[in-house]
């Protein structure tokens, strides 16, 4: 009996790790790929950069949408296997298709089906992780590991192929996806008081609103996302415009994957030291830090004049996003209570990646169109700097009101 709970136990965890380790390869051919592949159809800097945009405009009523749907339901393994299977038609479809309009339109369906899927299979690793007190990390790494694995192979695969094979390698990494949706064991939303259906409705109505409204009346908060929304620009910019910079120093898609490959495996051991010793460092110092080690990597980017070279600054994602991105859920699980805490994480997400990527695209195209990539690269800076000011300017506020506020409750104690 222990074996096979034991087995089973193992086996609830190691899908789901494949099922992150698969779907992080369209990751690399979306995010990285694509953009090759559309210089291949002949589209300009400026196309590109609307065409990236989409996905965070898109992403924005996508992600609430099929929430919304998977929490209705009760389900998170039959919304993914159904956005798989969207993702497959559509990318289907965009295979065949040439014409700026027309990628446009389908691309737009794509996202739609493309982005709900990684909070999904992050909120199912969340629940997997605590079911069997687990540490999220453990099974959320696998995706960075897949990120990186496929980094390689598929610069390669190109290599040898053609960018015009980036579609079709996509696709069979998407039916990959979808049959392993079929071992995954479902999640479900957890127990409640019952109520009758008009009184869950009244009350989860209102707590999304005052929630809402609670965390937007914080100075704290509003602050932090908006450092968050400036240095999440120069960061989408650099993602969307990464490959095609290589492209234009005479890297071959084998170095791009080196390029992804050296920034994803970079970020794994920070994960984890973070996870385990970030919580001895106050939040502030540490996400200036990584606002500063953002600067400085856009500013070597904006430097370098060798494929090379670009690998080694891609290496401080590590320092950079890594620090960066762990220290902010950290932050948001301090400043934000525990009843508003997916709120706010659902925020940071549409922020961090939706807005940002939304303004980034169209007006990064534009920047690295016009002016070139030397001062797309430098504009990147600017953001990073700036954000770099606000969480430091937040930190050092902080701390100079910390002894007042301190003298001010002694002092009305003292009076009472």
């Amino acid at each position: 009996m222990f074996s096979k709970r034991t087995g089973s136990l193992y086996s609830d965890q190691n899908w789901l790790r494949s099922f992150l380790f698969t779907i992080y390869g369209t990751s690399v051919l979306v995010v990285s790929y694509f953009p090759l592949f559309y210089t291949h159809l002949g589209f300009s800097s400026s196309q590109i950069g609307y065409l990236y945009s989409l996905g965070p405009l898109i992403s924005i009523l996508s992600n609430l949408f099929w929430s919304m749907i998977s929490d209705k339901l009760g389900t998170v393994r039959k919304i993914m296997f159904i956005l798989l299977a969207g993702q497959l038609v559509t990318g289907l479809l965009l295979a065949r298709a040439a014409e700026f309009s027309s990628v446009m339109l389908i691309l737009s369906f794509f996202y739609f089906f493309y982005y709900p899927v990684f909070p999904l299979a992050d909120t199912m690793a969340i629940k997997v992780a605590e079911r069997h007190g687990r540490n999220f990390i453990t099974i959320r790494v696998f995706g960075s590991l897949g990120y990186s694995f496929f980094a390689l192979t598929v610069g390669y695969a190109l290599r040898a192929l053609g960018s015009t094979w980036s579609l079709t390698l996509c696709i069979i990494i998407i039916i990959a996806a979808l049959l392993i949706t079929l071992g995954l064991k479902d999640v479900k939303r957890p127990a409640v008081i019952e109520t009758t259906n008009q009184d869950k409705d009244t009350a989860e109505a209102d707590n999304s609103k005052n929630g809402l409204k609670d965390i937007l009346l914080q100075k704290e908060v509003l602050w932090f996302f908006g450092c968050v929304f400036v240095l999440a620009l120069g960061h989408r910019m650099n993602e969307a415009f990464l490959t095609i910079s290589l492209k234009q120093l005479g890297a071959g898609e084998e170095i791009i994957g080196w390029a992804l490959l050296a920034s994803a495996l970079s970020e794994i051991p920070v994960l984890f030291i973070l996870s385990r010793y970030g919580d001895k460092f106050k939040e502030l110092p540490l996400l200036a830090l990584g606002s500063l080690m953002y600067a400085l990597r856009f500013l070597l980017m904006s430097l370098a004049d060798h494929p090379g070279s670009m690998i080694a600054i891609q290496a401080m994602h590590s320092i950079s996003f890594g620090v960066f991105y762990v220290t902010s859920v950290r932050y948001i699980t301090r400043i934000i209570p525990d009843r508003l805490r997916a709120t706010g994480l659902a925020i940071f997400t549409v922020v961090w990646s939706s807005a940002s990527g939304l303004l980034s695209g169209t007006f990064g195209g534009i920047i690295y169109q016009e002016a070139g990539r030397y001062i797309f690269y430098i504009v990147a800076t600017g953001f990073s700097l700036l954000a770099f000011a606000g969480f430091l300017g937040q930190h050092l506020l902080k701390s100079n009101l910390e002894p007042i506020n301190y003298f001010r409750k002694k002092n009305k104690k003292a009076s009472l």
